[in-house]
């Protein structure tokens, strides 16, 4: 709790203020962003191949540079920190890639093993940037505040400029760049605890830590325009583990405070404007607002850049005393407590009264069938939701398959069956439900391992047990605590959507966690033990360190071939379309190479062999679908519209039998039926 000398001086603030020159922090910084938002704005929502896999191929490169430039090049330190932790993804890796064998649908179970793989390469690239750079964990956080900032704010601007960046939006909650709101919502959430940090921090130039303060309103704002209730949630955890554990409570409470307040000002205001807040409004209603919407966030950031600098000011000129910074710590935590209090105290004054309310709230919240709230603002303070649904179809199909699940991926494949309504769902918004319908029993049971192996890494580098608490907060202890409230955001919002599959979401966190499971304790220096020219020549290091590009090198490629396949079926149906079928039929051939598990070339080929006359070849390409997947309702109903339409009306009505059992609402699979029972009759 003490601080420095110099910063009860207003004269060491005033000289704080004038901006460094461009060293190697900066630049670090920049770098760290740099990466997040380019990670960010490629992978886009995480559901498009072709994204998703240019920036798996960059991940599993650049992680296996980083671990080798670590084996060569790193500093060491008494143990391998991260290893145990490290271990265990690559269980969770091996048992995704082994669930090829048993899932209802291989290649989607493929494209899930890259991604998990690319998930533990974000992670040891973690544990390998910590060895190269230690001292580098303010960038990092810095590096996380700025990216946010950018993401967010392009995020805001496409309310602010709709005709130039977003003229086709139908919705008024924010989604773009990624394509869905919650990742939106997560995205400002996850560096709320970095702008505490940031603002709260002793350390750094004045200028850059009041940049906390419109930062984290910007991000506030981000959330409540998204309409994001996870995010809200996540974000409240965060803040509240960083407070719970960092002793610089009185700073962080005026950066929360501040910057909320003028976020959420900006937001109630948003709220009150139709042409902001409803959907399907004209352009030039938006454009007109949003121009105001604009004007409004630029007052904001300049009021809140003024109101931190008038913090830090205050704070140089008189820091409070120990007793006053105690006694507002504890005000902070008794306030976090009475949060949930004042929640029921408000449902008690209510008409239901505190029972009827809750019931209702609990009957909303897990019924599957309760009604759920419309995108607009009131959906904030609303508890129905659509993931009672969505849990409860994976949690039967885990019943099913207890054991190992229906095989990665599978829960878009094997739904339909359950499902009551007729949305095409591919996730079952929440991980641990998820995982359950995936790779059942023993996959939880990973996972589980996973996160006791890494919250052991995470408190070991906090220092949380013990003498190690009450030991003096250095300012990497600080750093090291922040980067656990991140992964806490995360880890909540992870609990309750499905966020994780999104690119700029994961790897943001996963790199977090990464570095705070490699640190090990804070009190222990990492050292470069060797230099590398003398690393160079130790045989055992060369061999690590080119094994560990070669890894890279292999996990890249892996990850390329079902993008490769796609691309090769497309150029086949376009040889197709002009008529050349011979190279059509050679490149639906090289699909199916690539990527044997999947259906997809299948598909094509039976298309380019009925462009070409060939109606036996064609049925011989989506029978062999049927027989790759029998438990995918698309082989099926492929195969039934193939047959309907060459007149074979009791082979349409089998087929698209197994297309209904597998799928009872497909409205496709109902017209097909209807139409064969009607023609056979």
């Amino acid at each position: 709790m003490s601080s420095h000398a110099a910063s009860a001086d207003p004269r060491a603030f005033a000289r704080r203020l004038t901006l460094p020159r461009v060293e190697a922090g900066p630049l670090a910084t920049v770098a760290f962003a740099a990466v997040l938002v380019a990670v960010a704005l490629e992978g886009g929502g995480g559901l498009q191949l072709g994204p998703v896999t240019r920036v798996e191929l960059a991940i599993d490169v650049l992680a296996g540079g980083l671990t080798a430039g670590a084996v060569v090049a790193g500093g060491h330190a008494r143990r391998m920190w991260g290893a145990v932790t490290l271990a265990l993804m690559a269980g969770l890796v091996v048992l995704t890639a082994l669930s090829i064998g048993w899932a209802v649908q291989p290649s989607d179970a493929w494209i899930e093993a890259n991604r998990t793989l690319s998930y533990l390469a974000t992670m040891g690239a973690g544990v390998a940037l910590v060895r190269l750079f230690p001292e580098r964990w303010p960038s990092l956080l810095g590096g996380v505040v700025l990216a946010a900032v950018v993401v967010c704010g392009y995020a805001l601007l496409t309310k602010v400029f709709p005709g130039a960046l977003n003229p086709d939006e139908i919705y008024a909650r924010l989604r773009q760049p990624f394509g869905y709101w919650n990742s939106v919502g997560l995205m400002a959430a996850v560096a709320g605890p970095a702008c505490l940090w940031l603002g709260a921090r002793r350390a750094g130039h004045a200028a850059l830590n009041a940049l906390a303060y419109p930062a984290l309103g910007l991000l506030v704002v981000t959330v409540l325009l998204a309409y994001s209730r996870g995010s809200l949630l996540a974000l409240a955890a965060g803040c509240a583990t960083w407070f719970a554990i960092v002793p610089l409570r009185l700073r962080g409470v005026a950066v929360l405070a501040t910057g909320a307040l003028g976020g959420v000002l900006v937001a109630v205001w948003t709220f009150s404007q139709n042409p902001l807040s409803s959907d399907n409004v004209g352009l030039d209603e938006r454009a007109t607002a949003g121009h105001e919407l604009g004007l409004a966030l630029a007052v904001m950031v300049v009021v809140l850049l003024v109101a931190g600098l008038a913090v830090g000011f205050a704070l140089a000129q008189r820091s409070p005393s120990l007793g006053v910074r105690m006694q507002v710590g504890v005000v902070v935590l008794v306030a976090i407590a009475l949060v949930p209090v004042g929640i029921l105290g408000t449902l008690a004054s209510s008409q239901r009264g505190l029972g009827g309310s809750l019931s209702q709230g609990w009957k909303d919240l897990t019924d599957p069938n309760a009604s759920t709230p419309a995108n607009a603002p009131d959906r904030l303070t609303a508890v129905g939701s659509v993931r009672a649904r969505y849990w409860n179809e994976a949690l039967k199909i885990w019943q099913a398959h207890k054991a190992l699940g229906v095989g990665a991926g599978g829960y878009a494949t094997v739904r339909p069956r359950f499902r009551n309504d007729d949305l095409d769902v591919r996730h079952a918004h929440g991980y641990v439900v998820q995982t359950l319908a995936d790779l059942g029993l023993a996959g939880l049971a990973v996972s589980l391992a996973l996160l006791a192996a890494w919250l052991v890494a995470a408190e070991r580098a906090v220092g949380l047990r013990g003498g190690t608490r009450r030991a003096h907060w250095s300012s990497e202890r600080v750093g090291m605590a922040t980067l656990l409230a991140i992964c806490v955001v995360f880890g909540v919002h992870s609990f309750v959507d499905w966020t994780w599959f999104v690119p700029g979401n994961a790897v943001l966190a996963l790199l977090c966690a990464g570095w705070l499971a490699g640190r090990g304790p804070t009190s222990e220096r990492i050292l470069r033990t060797v230099a590398p020219r003398a690393a160079l020549r130790e045989p055992w290091r060369v061999g690590l360190a080119v094994a560990a590009v070669a890894v890279g090198l292999v996990a890249a490629w892996t990850s390329w071939q079902p993008q490769r396949s796609v691309s090769e079926g497309y150029d086949a149906l376009a040889s197709a379309e002009a008529g050349r079928f011979a190279q059509a039929r050679a490149q639906v051939a090289d699909a199916q190479r690539l990527n044997p598990l999947a259906v997809d070339p299948l598909f094509e080929q039976a298309a380019i062999e009925r462009g070409a006359g060939d109606t036996p070849a064609a049925r011989r390409a989506l029978e062999d679908a049927v027989r790759k997947q029998p438990a995918n309702p698309e082989t099926w109903l492929n195969l039934a519209e193939f047959e309907l339409a060459e007149g074979r009306k009791p082979q349409a009505l089998a087929a698209v039998g197994s297309a209904l059992f597998l799928d009872p609402r497909s409205s496709a699979g109902i017209a097909t039926y209807l139409q064969a029972s009607r023609e056979t009759k």
